[in-house]
C-alpha cells in the first residue's frame, strides 16, 4: 500500500505540472498537425507527454512507458508496472477552446489498473484513486450516485455518431431514449462525471488503451463498474462502459454482455 500511495502522489504531481503547461497553450491560436489516423495534434500534447515521460523516466526508471504521442517504452525484465499518457485528452476539445479536455496518467501492473489520475486543468478539478484506496475530487472522497431507475438516469457519450458507426450493435439505443437525458459531455470527462455522482452511464465505443487507462481504478474505487463492450474490465477492448452500480446489471443486459 505504501508503494501505490508514492506512485498516486507522483501522478497527481506530475499530471498536474503537464496540465499547468497544456494551459499555457489554452484558447489560443495553435498550429494543429493530423496525423496518420486522421486525429489532431498540437504542440500542447507533445509537451505535455515529453514532461510526463521524463519525470516516469526519473521517478521509476524500470517501469513502461506507452504515450500516445511518443510512443513505448518496454519495462525492464522482471517489472510488471507500465505508465498509460493520454497528454491532453480531448484534443479537438482542447482546440476549440472548450474545458473539458484532460490529461490521463494510468498506472497497470500487469493488466489491473491500480493507479488512475485524470486532471481538468482548465476546470480545476482533479479525480484520482489506487487500488484499495478509494477515489477522490481534489482531496475529497467521492461516489457513484444511487439513481437505480434508468428514467432518472443521465447518459453520457463523446460523439453520439460513433454509438451508430463504431458501436457492435444498436442495444444502446434503449439507454439512450429511455433515460433522464442524454448528453455528449464525453471523453475522459464523461467517465469522471459517473465516477463523481454527476452522470450515471457514460459509453464510449471506440478509443484507445491510453484512453481508458486511469479510467476502471477510479470507477471502481468510486464504487461504480468499468467494462468494455464484452464485459472486460479492461482497457484493451477498444471500448468501456462506465456505470454506476446500481444500473450496472441493467446496462449490461441491455447490452447484451455477461
Amino acid at each position: 500500500m505504501a508503494e501505490l500511495d508514492r506512485m498516486l502522489d507522483f501522478a497527481r504531481a506530475t499530471i498536474y505540472e503537464a496540465g499547468r503547461l497544456t494551459l499555457g497553450y489554452f484558447y489560443r491560436n495553435l498550429d494543429v498537425i493530423a496525423k496518420s489516423d486522421g486525429s489532431p495534434v498540437t504542440i500542447a500534447d507533445r509537451e505535455a507527454e515529453a514532461h510526463i515521460r521524463k519525470a516516469i523516466e526519473a521517478a521509476f526508471p524500470d517501469h513502461g512507458i506507452y504515450g500516445e504521442e511518443w510512443g513505448v517504452k518496454e519495462p525492464k525484465a522482471g517489472c510488471s508496472y507500465t505508465w498509460y499518457i493520454d497528454p491532453i485528452d480531448g484534443t479537438k476539445s482542447f482546440i476549440h477552446g472548450v474545458p473539458l479536455y484532460t490529461n490521463l496518467l494510468g498506472l497497470l501492473r500487469e493488466d489491473r489498473s491500480v493507479v488512475g489520475v485524470v486532471n481538468i486543468p482548465a476546470m480545476g478539478e482533479q479525480v484520482s484513486a489506487a487500488d484499495g484506496m478509494g477515489a477522490t475530487l481534489n482531496g475529497r472522497r467521492v461516489r457513484v450516485s444511487q439513481v437505480a431507475r434508468l428514467k432518472e438516469a443521465v447518459v453520457l457519450t463523446s460523439d453520439p455518431r460513433d454509438l451508430v458507426t463504431q458501436g457492435p450493435n444498436d442495444k444502446w439505443k434503449p439507454l439512450w431514449d429511455g433515460c433522464n437525458f442524454p448528453r455528449s459531455w464525453g471523453d475522459a470527462y464523461g467517465h469522471v462525471l459517473v465516477a463523481t455522482g454527476r452522470a450515471e452511464i457514460m459509453l464510449d465505443p471506440q478509443a484507445e488503451p491510453y484512453d481508458f487507462a486511469p479510467l476502471p481504478v477510479i470507477v471502481r474505487e468510486a464504487g461504480g463498474r468499468f467494462f468494455d463492450w464484452s464485459g472486460k474490465e479492461s482497457i484493451f477492448g477498444r471500448s468501456g462502459v462506465s456505470v454506476n452500480a446500481a444500473l450496472a446489471d441493467q446496462v449490461r443486459k441491455t447490452l447484451g454482455i455477461g
